[in-house]
C-alpha cells in the first residue's frame, strides 16, 4: 500500500486568488516553481530514487488529482493540492508498477502533444 503525504509546511502551495483579477500565467509559473521546490526538498531529504519528483495524475470530476513521487519502494507519494485539490480515492492502493506505468503514460502524452506545438 502506498503512503500519501501532505506538502511539507516549508513549501508554499500556490493559491488561486479570486479577489480581483486572476492571472493564469502567473499562477502557472508559481505552480512550476512549487513543483521544482518540492522535488528539490525531497532530494535534500535523501529521497534519490530514479523517479523522485515525477508527477502522476488521475482524472477526477472536472479536474485531476496530482501526486509527486517521493519513493517507489515502498511507494510514497505527496499529494499536490493544486487547482481544486482533488484526491484520487484509490491512491493509497497504488503499487510501484502502477506508478511507473502512470509516469510512462504521462511522458508519452507529453511527447505527443509537444510535437504539435512546433
Amino acid at each position: 500500500m502506498a503512503k500519501i503525504y501532505n506538502v511539507p509546511k516549508v513549501i508554499k502551495v500556490p493559491e488561486i486568488n479570486f479577489n480581483g483579477r486572476f492571472n493564469i500565467k502567473k499562477y502557472d509559473e508559481e505552480v512550476e516553481k512549487f513543483k521544482q521546490q518540492l522535488k528539490d526538498h525531497l532530494i535534500n531529504l535523501g529521497y534519490t530514487d530514479e523517479h523522485v519528483g515525477e508527477i502522476i495524475s488521475f482524472p477526477v470530476a472536472d479536474g485531476k488529482a496530482m501526486y509527486m513521487v517521493a519513493k517507489l519502494k515502498p511507494v510514497m507519494l505527496v499529494h499536490l493540492p493544486l487547482g481544486d485539490a482533488w484526491e484520487f480515492e484509490y491512491a493509497h492502493l497504488l503499487t510501484k508498477t502502477e506508478v511507473i506505468k502512470k509516469i510512462q503514460q504521462h511522458k508519452a502524452l507529453e511527447k505527443i502533444f509537444s510535437r504539435n506545438k512546433k
